[in-house]
């Protein structure tokens, strides 16, 4: 007789799991188990589940990289335990932190799921009670006693996304994440239909390898017409800055004046990585496609591929305290580590 899979539900904070205030309207945390008492279901479903809960609840817009190594040394510690993980977040910075699990858990070999919602679970139109009970079940999911889901993903409006593929799209639609360069991992309808072609297969004979090291001197400039040369001249002068995504126009195009070019060039030959990636929601990179990227190439900018900026800024932050070297970083940084890019 098969046992039913054992889920824990971490709560960290997010809409989901608010009220509004009666004097100001405004939304705020409140206790994780009325949360619960808000969803019966959850006891229909076929696997066990227990809780817990960030102390207090973060909003996600305070979330930062100490709150992942949270969440990351949390599930660790539980990871015997459980066979899968669902995290309640907020929506705002979903894409973020779940990009970043999806490097700190190297070769897991069950699901962590993330999910939240648009509306409070208490409101009468919300979208929070499919979102949660889906996401259990999906959490759930067993096939010839392994976990159907062997990675960090994200579940929002009846699709299952792999969580460093999703970008937040919308902040008034309930469909708000997308994934426009990989296709979801599962779509919920009158079936739960995983779609197995398109799940990471994981190399069964290494084991989890929970990586809690991040360098957090990046930085994130996207590039605008009319961007001035003393603007960027300042940001860049940021003290000990290391890393920088670089958001730009289309396939990877930026101005091509020379003052642009020779002030990148000059921080790049300081030792400072740039990552260039596109500002369009989907598709990709390709330095040299277009005049205006060929002397980024020239210079020494790293191609994001088809990456997003959220998994880019993670990854990022994963990969320069193990790469000292811009050369192995590169190499490193243009592979595809856990799905997170597409590779020719």
């Amino acid at each position: 007789m098969n046992r039913k899979p054992n889920i824990l539900l971490f709560y960290t904070g997010g809409t989901i799991g608010m009220m509004r205030s009666s004097q100001t309207g405004s939304l705020k945390p409140f206790n994780f188990d009325k949360l619960l008492r808000k969803i019966p279901e959850i006891k229909l479903l076929d696997c066990s589940v227990e809780t817990i809960s960030l102390h207090p609840p973060i909003d996600s817009s305070n979330m930062c990289p100490q709150h992942w190594i949270a969440i990351a040394e949390i599930i660790e510690s539980n990871y015997g335990k459980f066979d899968g993980f669902v995290v309640l977040h907020g929506s705002d910075t979903m894409s973020y932190t779940s990009s970043a699990l999806s490097f700190m858990f190297e070769n897991l070999g069950k699901p962590i799921v993330f999910t939240g919602s648009q509306l409070p679970i208490g409101d009468l139109r919300t979208d929070a009670k499919e979102n949660l009970i889906t996401a259990i079940q999906i959490a759930g999911l067993q096939k010839n006693g392994e976990a159907v889901i062997q990675e960090v993903c994200l579940y929002f409006e009846y699709r299952l996304y792999r969580a460093n593929r999703t970008t937040k799209i919308n902040a008034e639609q309930f469909q708000a994440f997308a994934s426009l360069n990989y296709p979801p991992l599962a779509e919920s309808g009158v079936h739960l239909k995983v779609f197995e072609e398109s799940l990471l297969k994981r190399d069964k004979s290494k084991p989890l390898n929970v990586h809690k090291e991040l360098d957090t001197r990046v930085g994130l400039l996207k590039i605008f017409p009319g961007i001035r040369p003393d603007f960027i001249k300042h940001f860049l002068s940021t003290p000990q800055l290391k890393g920088l995504v670089l958001e730009t126009f289309g396939s990877g195009n930026a101005p091509s004046d020379d003052w642009f070019v020779d002030i990148l060039e000059r921080h790049i030959k300081s030792g400072l990585i740039i990552v260039n990636v596109t500002q369009c929601s989907g598709g990709s990179v390709a330095m040299g496609q277009y005049e205006t990227s060929e002397r980024l190439k020239q210079i020494g900018l790293i191609s994001g591929n088809d990456i997003t900026t959220e998994s880019a800024l993670a990854k990022m932050m994963l990969l320069l305290p193990k790469y000292k070297n811009a050369k192995d970083f590169k190499i490193n940084f243009e592979k595809a580590v856990c799905g997170d890019i597409s590779e020719n």
